[in-house]
């Protein structure tokens, strides 16, 4: 997959999965496909894998997710949240076709 170039995340997310993937059987992501369509992804944490175009959540069902682009993870905001938060207020912030 062609997904746009790799941002860091918060080492404070990591923590974040830990967590979250500690006290649930089956997780729940939301995240951005490169295309930038949002998806989703159930399974069973397993664990988060390194690869030349980034990091990944890996989960029991072989589904992989790449950390920058994850939305939310059972309901908890992700590294990609204030871009979809950007996305989906982004008529908020039109003028209705009006020049100033």
């Amino acid at each position: 997959m062609n997904y746009p170039k790799y941002l860091p995340v918060d080492p404070d997310f990591y923590e974040i999965l830990e967590t979250t993937a500690g006290k649930k059987k089956k997780q729940k992501v939301f995240f951005f496909l490169p295309d930038d369509t949002v998806e989703k992804a159930i399974g069973k944490y397993k664990e988060i894998v390194i690869q030349e175009d980034g990091e990944f959540l890996k989960l029991g069902n072989d589904n992989k997710v790449r950390l920058d682009r994850i939305i939310t993870i059972n309901g908890k905001p992700g590294p990609a949240f204030d871009e979809y938060d950007n996305y989906a207020n982004e008529c908020l912030s039109c003028q209705a076709g009006y020049d100033n």
